[in-house]
């Protein structure tokens, strides 16, 4: 149930048609500050987990 060549194909000539071509790469670039910001953001919630749980298990050694 994937996205064929041709569906790609037609996404990307709307998204053309709809913002222009001047607009695409500013467009990139605010998505590819979104994804690295998610990215950031998920490594410091898994730091803090990971952390946490080393507290707990040195915490029930004593």
């Amino acid at each position: 149930m994937g996205l064929g060549t041709q569906e790609i194909i037609l996404i990307l000539l709307v998204v053309l048609i709809f913002f222009g071509a001047k607009k695409i790469p500013e467009l990139a670039r605010g998505i590819g500050k979104g994804v690295s910001e998610f990215k950031k953001g998920m490594s410091d919630v898994q730091n803090e987990l990971n952390k946490d749980v080393t507290e707990t298990k040195s915490e029930e050694k004593k």
